[in-house]
């Protein structure tokens, strides 16, 4: 094998952890009381490190997120929406 190969090897094994998965919960946000809230909540979410996606249902006062869970995790992620005036439970 090539010297080149084995070191890239070597760096993408050590970059991603194996134990690294992409993670979705949904977070209840029964204070949402108006139609803009939404933008809110999901601003708040994006800006959490790992957070891939953000779908926030105002009719339901739901959020569904999709994360790195080597990055992040879902006590972050209610840290954030409460944070953001938004006080969120994990819904199990």
């Amino acid at each position: 094998m090539h010297k080149t190969s084995i070191t890239l090897a070597s760096l993408i094994a050590i970059g991603s952890p194996a134990w690294a998965a992409m993670q979705t919960v949904k977070l209840s946000l029964p204070t949402m009381d108006c139609p803009v809230c939404p933008i809110t909540v999901k601003k708040a979410l994006a800006r959490v490190p790992g957070v891939s996606k953000a779908v926030v249902d105002f009719d339901k006062r739901q959020a569904t997120v999709s994360f790195d869970d080597a990055k992040t995790n879902a006590g972050a992620l209610t840290r954030a929406t409460t944070d953001a005036g938004y006080p969120s439970t994990l819904i199990k």
